[in-house]
């Protein structure tokens, strides 16, 4: 309770008033004297003992609102949020303030879009056999010319008109081996000259890949690209639009790429970072731990013999 920081009594003078009133038969006058209050102050507070209404304030919400929003209209702002109106166009329909609209969404927790409709349950899956699925995916990367903003913390000294680098990346559904490049561009030769290359890769580790998942990138909708996985014999199979957590591993892979390779030190320029691409996809295959994985490397679900690994690692 927030007492007044003008005010005279507290809740235990107050039970004092009333104890010394009540059980002692002191005079009000007294009492009010005694404490430095009126005497009407001294007989509101025994009037609300008596009935144990209690001796703490009461709340000075009014008892009746004439000018509140009526509950019908309450409920039409509600239904129109539901079906996606914005405040503004609400409070034009109904003839209301933009104030009082946004405040009863805000209070209704509808205030912003994503509010509207409940997450979609998260569904999770894996592959049991390598090599089932692959997550194809492409992630651009601004080059660098000499050392950033994001070292220096001066936007001033970007450099301007540089262009984009394309890291094509092929994550393994059951494993998470990942296959990783940096490219010139998405288009659609490109990306089936690194779908070789990933196949080609898969094979040296002893898995054949049957299934390509990516999203609707102009690169995995060329008609090169369809004739490339029906030539090989690959099931392509396409994620939602704009739904990127259909190819959640890929998406999480790109993550963990950025925190720990592209952005976790200075490099003076793209070929820099391009060249250290190897070594922390060769550390991240065979040595650092997953947690999807029981914090094991994904190398330890390829299935290899000793030999494999050891010739492989080498």
């Amino acid at each position: 309770m927030n007492i007044h920081k003008n005010a005279r009594t507290t809740p235990q003078s107050r039970a004092e008033i009333v104890r010394r009133v009540v059980a002692e038969h002191q005079p009000a006058r007294q009492v009010a004297t005694a404490f430095g209050v009126s005497e009407r102050t001294v007989r509101k507070w025994v009037g609300r003992a008596r009935p144990a209404e209690g001796l703490a304030d009461r709340s000075s919400r009014p008892h009746g609102s004439p000018g509140q929003t009526p509950g019908a209209l309450c409920e039409l702002i509600e239904r129109l949020r539901r079906q996606r109106w914005t405040g503004a166009e609400i409070a034009r329909a109904l003839d209301l303030s933009a104030a009082t609209v946004a405040r009863y969404l805000r209070r209704l927790g509808l205030a912003r879009l994503r509010n509207l409709a409940p997450p979609a349950p998260v569904v999770r899956y894996e592959y049991r056999r390598p090599g089932g699925l692959v997550h194809l995916d492409i992630k651009k990367l601004g080059r660098i010319g000499r050392v950033g903003h994001r070292i220096t913390g001066d936007r001033r000294s970007r450099v301007r008109g540089i262009g984009w680098e394309f890291v094509h990346v092929a994550v393994d559904d059951a494993t998470r081996l990942a296959y990783v490049e940096v490219l010139p561009d998405e288009q659609g030769v490109t990306c089936v000259r690194f779908l070789w290359r990933t196949l080609a890769w898969f094979r040296r580790h002893g898995i054949r890949v049957r299934r390509l998942l990516t999203d609707n990138g102009s690169g995995y909708l060329a008609h090169v690209f369809t004739a490339a996985c029906q030539g090989t014999q690959l099931r392509h199979t396409r994620t939602r639009p704009y739904t990127p957590r259909t190819n959640g591993k890929a998406e999480r892979f790109i993550k963990t790429a950025i925190n720990e390779w592209a952005y976790a030190r200075t490099f003076q320029n793209s070929e820099d970072r391009t060249a250290s691409l190897p070594a922390w996809t060769h550390q991240y295959n065979w040595h650092r731990p997953h947690a999807s994985l029981n914090q094991q490397p994904p190398i330890s679900r390829a299935g290899l013999d000793d030999n494999n690994l050891l010739t492989h690692h080498t």
